[in-house]
């Protein structure tokens, strides 16, 4: 039985370094976008688009337009 809870921590922990690898991944690909843009922030639909990412039609913030 001990044998088995040490496969399910070593499982478990494998599990959380692959996530926290994909989030470094991510937030680099952030920091990416971020340093190649003209604007000051991010819009959503940018960091959307980085992530590939869809939101839901209900959620998309409406654009507004510039001058």
């Amino acid at each position: 039985m001990r044998v088995a809870l040490l496969e399910q921590e070593r499982d478990l922990d494998r599990d959380q370094d692959h996530v926290a690898l994909a989030e470094i991944e991510l937030c680099g690909e952030l920091m990416i976008a971020a340093s190649a843009a003209v604007e000051e922030r991010l819009s959503a639909a940018r960091i959307d688009e980085v992530l590939k990412v869809e939101r839901p039609a209900q959620h998309r913030p409406e654009r507004v337009s510039g001058s």
